[in-house]
């Protein structure tokens, strides 16, 4: 089996890329040092040419050869471009320049301009300047490089070692600089690992929104944020859940209790008499209409928690709460029951059936839940919300509201109030701060429950405002149409 090659890190990679620009940089940097040199000296040895005195050799009847340098090369050639005699050449001496073919016309033609030659024995080129005599001689002066190519080689040494030397402090700055640079990013990787590990509550420090990862590590910790906040609203949706199917199952098996007890009692003959037959079957009907009703609850609240499907139309909430105010009225006639309106109709827009089902629900919670006789008062107005107003007790729906008009219907009593500890809980499924509100007012405990899923179903809210024991209020908030 093949191995692949491990991959380079990010680090490893900002390194060697580094690495590989200056390098680059150094061997650019040497190139065109050495050209400019090299260049430099060859101007040096043609003006070296230039001034060599050609004019003292040529008088000679025949030049000696101890006036010239040791690096200088002397060709005689006769007008057709054959050689005459050289000069400088020394004992031992192998190498020498690799003239090309001279002649008059080719000397005229580079009209003094040096040239670049071989050497004969392959060591360093020559630099030669070919000169016409006043016989129509021709002379060719060389200087051998060797010297420009001695220079241009310890440069290159000199350059290398440099070189080297700054690539290795090059790599050492950027290795400690790039760990600096990238701490961020490990405190970024361990925080990942801690919350990969369990610790969802971890988050990354030092996030200077000035810098780069700074704005990653702020980014991450509102991602974090809502990734916690949200696994511990399903956490505690699931609660919630577990919860309400415990409740729902309890209050399930309290009728069906009722009903398979009076069925057996009936099966064993515990009814002798039509009276007690019927009492026993009147008893069934009860626990069944419960049932029924608890189950007609149960789903109305789970087509509101999915559907959310409204006939939305202009209601006058005026004329709901009178409604419900009749209703009462015929239910109770003892009961004092009002409504205050505001300053004419307040028209909201939302689904009339299930708004009059709210204000039903909110009247019927006042009328059960309150001594016989006890005032309960409807308001109806418009009310433009302050952030310095006092907060309510609980609340459900909508959680930010505008600061615009919105239509508000009010349901007060004056009963003896909810108690501080269940108050907060007052809009829970299930929840009852009454004990025999189930048993004997046929209650489902999800009347609030089903009103703020109605509510919420049209961007409203309810709000829940008591001080035991001086009465409660229900406040419905509905953005106006």
């Amino acid at each position: 089996m093949t191995m692949l090659p491990r991959p380079l890190t990010l680090r490893g990679r900002l390194i060697a890329a580094l690495l590989v620009f200056s390098a680059v940089g150094l061997a650019m940097f040497a190139g065109a040092s050495e050209l400019l040199l090299r260049h430099s000296l060859l101007t040096r040895v043609d003006e070296q040419l230039r001034h060599f005195p050609l004019h003292r050799i040529a008088a000679a009847e025949k030049p000696n050869p101890q006036r010239l340098p040791s690096d200088y090369r002397l060709t005689v050639l006769a007008p057709d471009g054959a050689v005459a005699y050289e000069l400088g050449q020394q004992p031992g001496q192998l190498g020498g320049p690799k003239l090309p073919a001279l002649d008059l016309a080719a000397v005229q033609q580079r009209d003094r301009r040096p040239f670049t030659v071989p050497d004969r024995a392959g060591g360093s080129a020559w630099q030669v300047e070919a000169v016409e005599l006043p016989n129509e001689e021709i002379v060719a002066v060389a200087l051998s490089l060797s010297s420009v190519d001695v220079i241009l080689r310890q440069l290159l040494i000199i350059e290398a070692i440099v070189g080297g030397i700054v690539l290795f402090l090059v790599g050492g700055v950027a290795t400690i600089v790039v760990r600096l640079g990238l701490r961020p990013l490990t405190r970024i990787e361990h925080t990942a690992e801690a919350i990969a590990g369990g610790e969802l509550d971890r988050r990354v420090p030092d996030s200077d929104p000035r810098t780069e990862t700074g704005r990653l590590g702020a980014a991450l910790n509102v991602m974090l944020g809502r990734l916690a906040a949200a696994l511990h609203e399903r956490e505690r949706s699931e609660e919630r859940l577990r919860q309400f199917v415990a409740d729902a199952s309890h209050e399930l098996r309290t009728p069906l209790t009722s009903i398979r007890g009076f069925a057996e009692l009936y099966r064993r003959g515990g009814a002798r008499t039509p009276a007690e037959v019927e009492l026993l079957t009147g008893r069934i009907e009860a626990e069944a209409t419960r049932m029924g009703v608890l189950v007609d609850d149960l789903l109305l609240l789970a087509r509101l928690d999915h559907e959310r499907a409204l006939d939305i139309t202009d209601v006058d909430l005026l004329v709901l709460a009178a409604d419900a105010v009749h209703d009462a009225r015929a239910r109770e006639p003892d009961r004092p029951v009002s409504v205050i309106p505001g300053n004419g109709a307040v028209h909201v827009l939302g689904d009339e059936h299930k708004l009059r089902q709210v204000v039903t629900n909110l009247v019927t919670n006042a009328l059960i839940h309150t001594p016989a006789g006890t005032a309960v008062q409807l308001t109806v107005r418009q009310h433009v919300p302050s952030p310095r107003a006092d907060p309510p007790v609980a609340q459900a729906g909508m959680q930010r509201l505008p600061q615009a008009p919105l239509g508000v219907l009010e349901v007060h009593d004056e009963g003896p109030g909810i108690p501080p500890d269940q108050a907060p809980h007052v809009f829970d499924r299930f929840h009852s701060f009454d004990p025999g509100r189930t048993h004997h007012r046929g209650g489902s405990g999800l009347g609030l429950a089903i009103t703020a899923a109605i509510l919420e179903a049209h961007n409203g809210r309810i709000e829940l405002h008591t001080a035991s024991p001086h009465g409660t209020t229900f406040r419905v908030l509905l953005p106006l149409a």
